[in-house]
């Protein structure tokens, strides 16, 4: 009994087998059996005429005959495996000829299998059915690979942005404490390692509070995204980053600048906001929304921890603010206040 690649064509698929032969008879037989198997079948005379029926549709299998006129079977087989590569459907050699090389020849060009006339029915059935049976687990593998593939891509897609969101802070978009504590402490380290100078800037918003109070949350909230932008602007080189350090405060973690770069960028930023002209009609320090700066630039050792330089340019800040407000205050010399200076002319210069 014929049980062994016992498989029943699907409700929602029924394979489709390509029959090239130039034997009228064998197409007739091959069709009638094939048919009631419950396959439908598509019959072509010759190599040239299958490649134009796979045009149409493409088989779950293709029974070839290797002795064809126009097109024999061998370069009709090698011909769909250039044309459909992974997607070509399963060969099945039909041939009279039983010599070891017209076998070696079917497998060379990619047939999955071969059986010689007259037919052993019970054996070409079996064959049939077991090549539809791989081709079709097969494609079902492809499709689930595809699918796995899309997945692990959307998921990648997923944690880059979750990645990006758990960087950023939600209001301006800028990098969050969490990330400003771990670059900060990358870069001491590996400046340490290089003996090179290691610069920070902490910012504060001038009377906030009563920017809030007088012009509400919401538009708070745009300043705040606008002072954001103008600082993370200045920072302009790739190692450079913007973070905001907590409610109206700001800070820029300046790799491998000594101080002078550092009050550049200071300056830069001071310049910007005061260009951009935010109305502030409550401040005490001007008309419009201004900022008071600390600064701070050393080269990191093993002997002290980043918050050495983070207690220094907090100092710095908090010197600036009871200056004034609107200026600048080094760490290295905070009895040396730099004002704002309004209507000068700024000219950019690289650090």
């Amino acid at each position: 009994m014929d049980t062994v690649f016992d498989i029943a064509p699907s409700s929602e698929h029924v394979p489709l087998i390509l029959i090239v032969d130039d034997d009228v008879v064998s197409n007739f037989m091959l069709s009638e059996i094939l048919h009631k198997d419950g396959y439908r079948t598509v019959v072509v005379e010759d190599g040239q005429a299958a490649l134009s029926a796979c045009q149409q549709e493409l088989p779950d299998i293709i029974l070839m005959d290797a002795i064809m006129p126009v097109m024999n079977g061998f370069d009709c087989c090698r011909s769909l495996h250039i044309v459909y590569g992974d997607n070509c459907p399963p060969t099945l050699m039909i041939t009279g000829l039983n010599d070891t090389e017209s076998v070696e020849q079917a497998y060379k060009v990619g047939a999955v299998d071969y059986v010689t006339k007259p037919f052993h029915w019970a054996v070409l059935r079996g064959r049939v059915r077991q090549a539809i049976s791989a081709h079709l687990a097969h494609q079902k593998l492809k499709q689930s690979l595809a699918k796995e593939r899309l997945l692990l891509q959307e998921l990648k897609l997923a944690n880059q942005q979750l990645h990006r969101l758990a960087s950023l802070d939600g209001l301006t978009n800028i990098a969050n404490r969490r990330v400003f504590n771990e670059r900060l402490e990358n870069e001491w380290k590996r400046l340490c390692r290089e003996q090179a100078p290691l610069g920070l800037i902490l910012i504060d918003v001038d009377c906030f509070k009563a920017y809030n109070d007088t012009y509400g949350h919401l538009n708070g909230d745009k300043c705040l995204r606008q002072v954001a932008n103008i600082i993370h602007t200045c920072a302009r080189r790739p190692a450079d980053i913007a973070a905001r350090y907590g409610g109206e405060e700001f800070a820029l973690i300046l790799p491998n600048t000594n101080l002078e770069g550092v009050m550049h960028v200071c300056k830069s930023v001071q310049q910007r906001l005061h260009e951009l002209s935010i109305p502030h009609t409550s401040s005490v320090a001007e008309s419009i929304v201004t900022v008071s700066i600390g600064a701070v630039s050393i080269v990191p050792t093993h002997a002290n921890s980043p918050q050495i330089l983070i207690d220094w340019a907090d100092q710095a800040l908090y010197t600036a603010k009871n200056n004034g407000r609107n200026c600048i205050v080094s760490a290295s010399n905070p009895t040396a206040v730099v004002p704002f200076q309004k209507n000068r002319t700024y000219e950019e210069r690289g650090r």
